[in-house]
């Protein structure tokens, strides 16, 4: 089955890829033709993902999944959120966490979450499906692996923080492959 992972982020096709096994001809956005800057301005994160599937779907007649992601911290009323990707006014992701950080000085609480939501749309049907990991913001950047909030982000049960971690080590507990896993046995059960 071929299915256009809509996404342009190198390390998410990476992840995706590694997971979906011998079943799926996984094609990227460029190799469908889309050059397109996929919408995202649903102002939630499952309408993010739904956007920029439906976009593709729309435009391309490609059966293709997307997904949208982002960082709920409890004390910041569950800032960065759909914002998480831009939360400095920009992409930088040591300028996203340094704001972070800095919002959460005087909080006494770090409890965070990140939520992935994939929407799949399939010979024109859509399905979502959502991954959440529960942890904490550590107080300052630790790690060299992953990407985004990785640095200061440790998930509950564990001692370190996603970027202290190996992409398999991460790849079996995040928000990301808990949604992944969800389409793919629902992916599965359709080629049956």
């Amino acid at each position: 089955m071929e299915l256009c992972f809509a996404t342009n982020n190198q390390h998410k096709l990476a992840e995706v890829s590694a997971k979906l096994g011998d079943s799926f001809i996984l094609k990227t956005l460029q190799d469908i033709g889309c050059t397109d800057e996929l919408p995202e301005t649903s102002g939630t994160i499952p309408g993010n993902s739904r956007q920029k599937a439906d976009y593709v779907w729309t435009n391309f007649g490609v059966s293709c999944f997307a997904d949208d992601s982002g960082l709920e911290v409890d004390a910041l009323n569950g800032e960065p959120g759909v914002d998480s990707a831009f939360y400095s006014g920009s992409r930088d992701s040591e300028k996203n966490i340094q704001k972070l950080l800095a919002n959460l000085s005087n909080k006494p609480s770090r409890k965070a979450r990140f939520i992935t939501v994939f929407t799949l749309v399939l010979h024109s049907v859509e399905h979502q499906f959502e991954g959440i990991i529960e942890g904490q913001i550590v107080t300052e950047p630790r790690g060299s692996g992953g990407f985004g909030y990785d640095p200061v982000f440790q998930p509950d049960g564990y001692d370190r923080t996603f970027a202290e971690m190996t992409i398999d080590e991460k790849g079996l507990i995040s928000h990301r492959s808990r949604a992944l896993a969800k389409m793919i046995t629902y992916l599965q059960n359709q080629i049956k």
